[in-house]
């Protein structure tokens, strides 16, 4: 199926139409018009994470490579191709920073968090509960340790970045980080 022949954006029915090709029928032209048409988006997107350029493209072929691989998997009544691809794309990144050695030392707090998160019957990462609840919950934390929080994961800057912006020890970070995510795990887990 080709693109609309108005000027207007393809919606999302027909980005689920052509995943729907692609599942069924590992259909290759309908795979390059999601490919040509989110690739430069997904970029764009992970280099104002703060993702170099050369790992933004290694991500990004990861993502479609992905798409390609499960496309079995997505659902449009969960979710749009748009949002399961920057999902796809995030998580990517995710995994990457995790297997950086500044991110073992909060890792298994994450993994509580997770853990904690998946005991939830509500739980979806887009829950605008969710988002609110734990917006609230930094804003709860102490003005620094908030900055903290807000800086690595919302800005996605590593702990030497936020050392260097901050002026800051790299320990002094670190530890504040950890100190704040066990805060926020205890408000977030609070509220179940």
């Amino acid at each position: 199926m080709a693109p609309p022949a108005s000027n207007a954006a393809p919606d999302a029915q027909y980005w689920s139409m052509q995943m729907a090709a692609v599942s069924a029928q590992r259909d290759r032209a309908s795979f390059m018009r999601i490919y040509d048409h989110f690739a430069p988006r997904l970029r764009r997107y992970l280099r104002n994470l703060g993702v170099a350029e050369p790992l933004a493209d290694e991500l990004v072929q990861e993502a479609l490579l992905t798409l390609w691989r499960k496309a079995g998997l997505f659902d449009p009544a969960r979710a749009s191709l748009a949002t399961w691809l920057y999902r796809v794309a995030r998580n990517l990144y995710i995994d990457q920073v995790r297997r950086e050695p500044h991110w073992l030392p909060i890792q298994e707090g994450l993994d509580r968090l997770d853990h904690a998160e998946s005991d939830r019957r509500d739980s979806t990462p887009e829950s605008l509960i969710d988002q609110d609840a734990l917006k609230q919950a930094i804003d709860r934390l102490p003005a620094a340790q908030a900055k903290l929080v807000r800086m690595c994961y919302l800005e996605s800057k590593s702990h030497s970045e936020i050392a260097r912006e901050l002026d800051m020890p790299l320990g002094s970070v670190k530890s504040s980080l950890r100190r704040a995510f066990a805060k926020l795990q205890g408000s977030m887990g609070g509220e179940r």
